[in-house]
C-alpha cells in the first residue's frame, strides 16, 4: 500500500477516493460496454469480458497517464484522475442535457434532415460542454486547471475575443 501511495503521491487517506472512484468507473464503464456486446443472457461471457475490458482500460489510462504527467501541469500524480474524471462527467452530462433541450426547442430527427439534426444536436453539446466542463472542475476542486483548458480550447475555436 505504501508503494501505490508514493507512486501517486498520496499524502492523506482522503485522496484515495479519486483511485478508488476512477477504478469503480473503469469496471462500470467495462460492464456497460459487455452488456451491450454479449446482452444480459450469459453472466459467464459477460464476467470474462468485463474483466477483459476492465484490464484493457486501466492500461490504456495508465499509458495515458503517463503520457501526460508532464504536459499537464499537476501537484500531484493523483489529481490526475480527478481531471479524467471531470472528463467523463462533463461528456456525459453535456449530452444528457443537450437531448431535452434540443426536443424542447422542436428539433426532432422527423422535423430536420438527419445531417442536420446530428449537426445541431453535436453544436448544442458543445456549447454545453464548455460550460459544464469549468463547472465540475469547480466541483472537483480543479478549477484552474480546467479555466487554462477552456481558455485554449476557445482559443482553437476562434474565439479569441472572448478569452483575453
Amino acid at each position: 500500500m505504501e508503494k501505490f501511495k508514493q507512486h501517486w503521491e498520496i499524502k492523506n487517506n482522503w485522496q484515495f477516493i479519486f483511485p478508488i472512484t476512477g477504478f469503480l468507473i473503469l469496471i462500470y464503464s467495462a460492464f456497460k460496454i459487455s452488456r451491450l456486446i454479449f446482452g444480459n443472457d450469459n453472466n459467464i461471457l459477460l464476467a470474462i469480458c468485463t474483466a477483459v475490458l476492465t484490464f484493457v482500460f486501466l492500461k490504456f489510462f495508465l499509458f495515458l497517464f503517463k503520457k501526460l504527467e508532464n504536459k499537464w501541469v499537476l501537484d500531484y500524480k493523483w489529481e490526475m484522475i480527478r481531471v479524467f474524471m471531470v472528463f467523463a462527467v462533463t461528456g456525459s452530462s453535456s449530452l444528457f442535457i443537450g437531448r431535452p433541450i434540443i426536443k424542447w426547442i422542436g428539433i426532432t430527427k422527423d422535423n430536420l434532415s438527419p445531417f442536420l439534426y446530428w449537426t445541431l444536436y453535436i453544436l448544442v453539446g458543445i456549447i454545453f460542454y464548455q460550460i459544464l466542463l469549468v463547472f465540475y472542475g469547480w466541483l472537483f476542486g480543479q478549477f484552474e486547471f480546467f479555466w487554462k483548458f477552456e481558455k485554449k480550447m476557445l482559443r482553437r475555436f476562434g474565439l479569441k475575443r472572448f478569452v483575453d
